[in-house]
């Protein structure tokens, strides 16, 4: 789920690499990695899982995806300023849709810069697809999912907000507090201050509640730096893994789920 910077410098003219910016278009126009495109994931929001807004997900995804080039033989490198949530967003995008061949920057522009390798100033025009991909719902969580699910002891809540989000002193929902059963797992812990990912040892002590035998179930409040956090677990070979796309926009704002702070 990684690639290394000097793994990247070294694939950079072969035609069936695609890299993703995901920062936003001034970062991007600022200075990006050779023939990198930019999609800004974080402007596009989703928070309502039920069974009809997930097929419109399902179809606004596939056009944007297609528009930037995403197809199966494509070799696909997310990156973000660092290891971050947006590029992780992306990943865990296309495991959703079934793509097996994409990674995240390990460090991003961040490592990148620092090592003063090339950057470009102009934009990179899109090439666009066909993408018809097929849907993995083993990765994706939705409300109705984790309301069905709330006492079986054999799944694991993780919010991976902050500790005031999750105790529901900072309030970005109608309701504040956490999911019944939640842990919480800060996403910020799972990178270093240079912004790689954390060592397994390190993330192993930081996820010493969960079990891989678990099945894990990430959220946070639009679904965001819980796909960090899937890959931080990915990273430790974790495979029963869920992201909850509403996350708590969605549950936060539903008057009828149950909440504790």
């Amino acid at each position: 789920m990684l690639i290394s910077i000097n793994q990247l410098k070294n694939k950079l003219q072969n035609n069936e690499l695609l890299v993703i910016d995901t920062r936003t278009w001034k970062e991007y126009s600022s200075g990006h990695i050779p023939n990198a495109v930019n999609l800004d994931l974080y402007a596009f929001h989703w928070t309502d899982t039920s069974e009809r807004s997930m097929k419109i997900f399902n179809k606004q995804m596939i056009k944007l995806l297609s528009n930037v080039g995403v197809s199966y033989d494509k070799f696909i490198v997310f990156y973000d300023n660092v290891s971050g949530m947006l590029a992780a967003r992306g990943t865990w995008l296309l495991e959703y849709f079934r793509h097996e061949k994409t990674t995240i920057l390990d460090g991003g522009i961040k490592k990148w810069k620092k090592n003063k390798y090339e950057l470009e100033m102009e934009s990179v025009a899109y090439e666009s697809s066909n993408f018809k991909p097929r849907i993995n719902k083993a990765v994706l969580a939705t409300y109705r999912y984790i309301l069905d699910n709330l006492h079986d002891k054999k799944i694991k809540i993780v919010d991976t907000r902050s500790a005031s989000e999750y105790s529901g002193k900072s309030i970005r929902a109608v309701k504040a507090g956490h999911i019944p059963g939640a842990i919480n797992v800060d996403w910020n812990k799972n990178i270093t201050n240079n912004g790689n990912f954390k060592s397994n040892e390190e993330l192993k002590k930081l996820y010493e509640k969960v079990n891989e035998s678990d099945e894990i179930v990430l959220y946070c409040q639009g679904g965001y730096r819980a796909a960090n956090s899937y890959l931080a677990l990915k990273k430790l070979g974790y495979t029963k893994l869920r992201v909850y796309l509403g996350s708590w926009y969605e549950w936060g704002n539903m008057p009828k789920l149950p909440i504790e702070q």
